[in-house]
């Protein structure tokens, strides 16, 4: 049987393991304390390992982040990506299968944020004024599967102008709900409170979605093989835009000497 059938139910809890080389020589035991989910590591996984692909495919000139949802945890993974990769010269912002939520204003003011210059210091470094502002020009993927707040990000990414949408259509649900009625069974009911009209659509990203700048699909042969074409797609346009315009960097070197007076 699978080793790993015998750690079922035992999540939370301390366990020993015997572990050793093949041959059984070097044997030793260790104390393990089982997860109750992989889902938590097997997203870790894919997003660092979408990272280093586009890290990789452009010489390091691409940066990348995933937001998996517009709540407290997606708001936390926007940072922890957004603040480590926005001084590369081009940016891909992925929000496929994003859940939802509520801070895509947040979200969309710092990628809005134009770097019009920089602070230079003398001991703590340079930093980009504004600060935590992108450097060059930006992509976003998405996919059917990025809804609610998901599919406001991905219009207000369109209107405000930060860059091309690559991918599949967005879901199209933005008529919120405000679980706060409850019954005396202790059910919670909700029911739709909020609807959201924007510029250029009108209300019509309820039950539609937001389409694609350009379509790309993952067929199951590509998820077989481990290929993503979106993400393909993501780096190619945005390395077209960092040739077109090559975002500037001033050699902070030469400095005017003003001199004691």
């Amino acid at each position: 049987d699978p080793p790993y059938e015998l750690l079922v139910n035992t999540a939370g809890q301390e366990v020993a393991l015997k572990v050793a080389n093949p041959d059984g020589s070097a044997s030793k035991t260790v104390a393990v304390e089982p997860i109750g989910s992989e889902e938590s590591l097997r997203y870790r996984d894919w997003v660092e390992t979408n990272r280093a692909y586009v890290h990789e495919k452009t010489g390091g000139k691409v940066g990348y982040f995933h937001v998996p949802d517009m709540g407290p945890f997606g708001y936390s993974e926007f940072h922890r990506g957004f603040l480590t990769e926005i001084d590369h010269e081009g940016l891909i912002v992925d929000i496929r299968f994003n859940g939802g939520g509520h801070v895509s204003q947040l979200l969309l003011n710092k990628l809005a944020r134009d770097r019009i210059g920089y602070s230079v210091t003398r001991w703590m470094g340079v930093e980009p004024y504004p600060t935590e502002s992108p450097r060059g020009p930006m992509a976003c993927l998405i996919n059917e599967y990025a809804g609610s707040d998901g599919d406001i990000f991905s219009n207000g990414f369109r209107t405000m102008k930060l860059g091309k949408l690559i991918g599949r259509r967005t879901w199209g649900g933005v008529v919120g709900i405000w679980p706060r009625n409850t019954l005396v069974d202790g059910t919670l009911t909700t029911q739709p409170e909020f609807s959201n009209w924007f510029q250029g659509v009108g209300w019509g990203i309820e039950n539609y979605g937001v389409d694609p700048d350009i379509v790309v699909d993952i067929l199951p042969a590509d998820y077989a093989a481990g290929r993503d074409p979106q993400l393909d797609r993501g780096i190619e346009e945005v390395l077209k835009e960092i040739e077109a315009n090559p975002p500037i960097l001033p050699d902070f070197s030469e400095r005017p000497n003003l001199g004691v007076h």
